[in-house]
């Protein structure tokens, strides 16, 4: 296997190579002797009861092995109870269009495909609600914390000298990661071995262990790798649970792949949302209130809610702030994390808003959000624990050039083409998890490091090499990070931002333990560069391991608010007679802590700009309510961007350590990559055409 390479920007991918030469597997790759193959039958309703299945044909024809539903389909002692998640093969009931039905088996997977053809379902009927616009009158208030916040006084802003309210629609996105969702599932005995893609290895080990009442030792979980995932890679979907059933009850390694139109119903997505914003400022632009509304759905059977509106709660300096969030049920599946969850949705309109603001004031947009700069957290009375954003700022405006920006919008033409600026901001908290992990360092120079994390892409085991290299100060190549299996010591799921504060924290300590371990082996004292190897043979030792739990947030970080911010600037061109919109250039200024390897650093932030470009100009998905199915779940139809649609992305990082968040000093940068990049391009859309778009995506048909 080739090593990674060091240079000034960090270290390469380690597992670069492998991924490229398809020396690792993913989670459909796994061969077995007796593989068969299963593949999930859809429900064709949005609502009501299955009143027969005939299954006949398929079960005859050639190579199949068995059809599986809630007929024949054995009790599951976890279902027992209530339980907010679909029950598959539990009952007849349907709550959503595409909810699994029933599975075949066969032994090779295209008979499998084509027996799904045969079988015959008879459903009973019922009205449902698909319709998120059709509901906004039959919301509830989500329980648990976040829902509604008050300062000051509420709707203030209706008193202030200069005001704004706008509306907000965002529809649903679907994380559409490249690798489609599989589970290749071995049952021995009352033991299960599972091959997934799972952002949360001991959760998705849990999960299954509540659903078979099984101890930890018969659960065991790998995954390696993960081709995207984005927030839906973490419960055990119901398509997982037909592949655990389906495994058990015909006692053969069984593996199940949902196809491209599957990802759109069975794993989760983000809700659409409607917002009502507010803003009322002083003559001089000085923030005086801000009401801040949204509304999103969820499933008739599960309760999924997200802070749309709690980065309104903090973001800017304003005495009086009012938000509340509503949901409504649906007759759909479940909306789950997607990148960047409730500050991506809520940051577009709180964002587009403050631009509004800034025009209504005839002020830079810039100077707008610097004169109401917050220096601590006015939602939580608390210091910032590291905040640099007035240095994104600055350095975003240098290298952007945002002195060249024309107020008055529509002003400037270039080769045929308005062009336009925008500027978006974002946060995201910067939080931590307990985490566990092993350092074993042997004879041979081979340092060994192991936490059952996972790594979805953005480069786990390449940042925990980085971070043991720096302590224990010996070359990458000479370093393993094993990741993406239950067995390993406990790690949080990779969402969140957290990863690497969690995961790098338990390295961190974990190497400087094992480093400490050797100084008293060698009973010489304590010493930065240990001579690792002499002290294992002068004690004919054959290694030295240490494993060590890293505590979450410390008592004296709840001292603090934490979080990490961006500043994209973006410019547009858009073609006055057909409305076409290209994003031209990119500068996004990150303030993500101490920056602990630049290369997938810059990469992860790479990534939400991309995203953020789909999000704000084609990406969406499209319902015919009449059925309660999607037109477009498909990758022809439900637009992303690609390599024609992304301009050169500069990345720019304060590269400051906090001082309160973790070891290493830094802050998670994932999901704040693509927070508020979607209002930037609709604020630089108004600034080229005069025309302000407040739905996504912002497409031709809006500005013409």
């Amino acid at each position: 296997m080739k090593s990674a390479t060091a240079n000034k920007d960090g270290i390469t991918r380690v597992d670069g190579h492998l991924k490229v030469t398809g020396s690792v597997r993913y989670a459909a790759e796994y061969p077995f002797p007796g593989l068969v193959y299963g593949v999930v039958v859809s429900s064709t309703i949005a609502k009501g009861t299955i009143t027969a299945i005939d299954s006949k044909a398929a079960e005859k024809s050639p190579g199949v092995i068995a059809v599986i539903s809630h007929l024949n389909a054995p009790a599951i002692p976890g279902y027992q109870g209530k339980d907010q998640q679909v029950k598959t093969f539990n009952d007849n009931r349907i709550f959503f269009n595409g909810q699994p039905v029933a599975l075949v088996i066969a032994n090779t997977f295209e008979r499998a495909k084509y027996a799904v053809s045969l079988v015959k379902i008879a459903y009973n009927k019922e009205q449902h609600q698909t319709n998120i616009d059709a509901n906004l009158q039959n919301t509830y208030k989500p329980w648990g914390p976040g829902s509604d916040y008050l300062r000051g006084e509420a709707n203030a802003y209706n008193s202030a000298p200069v005001k704004i309210e706008a509306e907000y629609h965002t529809p649903v996105h679907v994380h559409n990661a490249m690798e489609p969702f599989a589970m290749t599932a071995v049952w021995d005995g009352d033991k299960i071995t599972v091959y997934t893609k799972a952002q949360a290895i001991k959760s998705m080990q849990y999960e299954i262990m509540s659903m078979f009442k099984l101890p930890a030792e018969n659960v065991q979980v790998y995954s390696k790798v993960i081709g995207g995932a984005f927030g839906s890679g973490s419960p055990l979907w119901p398509y997982a649970k037909a592949a655990l059933i389906g495994a058990k009850m015909i006692n053969k390694p069984l593996k199940v792949v949902i196809d491209r139109e599957q990802m759109f119903t069975m794993v989760g997505y983000r809700s659409p949302a409607v917002q009502k914003l507010g803003i009322g400022t002083s003559a001089d632009g000085k923030l005086i209130g801000i009401t801040h509304e949204a509304t999103g759905e969820t499933s008739t059977y599960q309760q999924f809610a997200e802070g749309i509106t709690s980065t309104t709660q903090f973001l800017y300096d304003c005495p009086n702030v009012n938000t509340q969030y509503r949901l409504t049920r649906l007759d759909l599946s479940t909306p789950t994390y997607t990148r960047g969850p409730g500050e991506t949705t809520g940051v577009f309109a709180l964002e587009s808003a403050m631009d509004e603001m800034a025009y209504a004031l005839n002020m830079d947009p810039l100077e707008f959000r610097r004169k109401n700069y917050a220096e601590k957290d006015p939602s939580q009375n608390l210091p910032w624990s590291s905040k640099y954003l007035n240095e994104c700022y600055d350095q975003g405006a240098v290298h952007f050039g945002w002195d060249r920006r024309k107020q008055k919008p529509g002003s400037v033409l270039e080769n045929g083409w308005l062009v336009g600026y925008g500027l978006g901001c974002g946060a995201y908290g910067a939080g931590r998890a307990n985490c566990t992990a092993r350092a074993k360092l042997s004879a041979d120079g081979i340092l060994l490091i192991q936490s059952s994390t996972s790594d979805m892409g953005p480069g786990t085991a390449t940042v925990m090499v980085k971070i043991a290299s720096d302590i224990i100060d010996i070359p990458v190549e000479n370093i393993k990070f094993e990741l993406g299996s239950s067995a390993l010591p406990a790690a949080p799921g990779e969402y969140g931002s957290i990863t690497t504060s969690s995961v790098g924290s338990a390295v961190y300590d974990t190497c400087t333990a094992l480093k400490e371990k050797f100084n008293q082996t060698a009973g010489g004292g304590s010493s930065d560069k240990p001579d690792y190897i002499k002290i294992l043979k002068d004690h004919n030792l054959p290694y030295l391991e240490v494993t060590h739990e890293s505590s979450g947030r410390s008592p004296e970080a709840g001292k603090y608010s934490a979080h990490a911010y961006c500043a994209h600037f973006v410019e547009v061109h858009v073609h006055p007679t057909l409305g076409t919109v290209k994003v031209t250039r990119v500068v996004s200024a990150v303030d993500g802590g101490k920056i602990l390897n630049p290369i997938t650093a810059r990469s992860q932030i790479i990534g939400g700009v991309v995203w953020g470009i789909s999000m704000s100009l084609m990406e969406g998905g499209v319902m015919d309510h009449r059925y309660g199915k999607y037109v477009n779940s498909n990758l022809a139809e439900y637009h992303v961007a690609s390599h024609a649609d992304v301009p050169q992305i500069e990345v720019l990082f304060t590269d400051k350590k906090d001082p309160v968040t973790n070891p290493m000093g830094s802050k998670g940068i994932g999901e704040v990559a693509i927070v508020g990049f979607a209002a930037a391009v609709a604020n630089a859309v108004f600034n080229a055409t005069g025309k302000r778009v407040r739905d996504l995506p912002i497409t031709p048909d809006k500005l013409v």
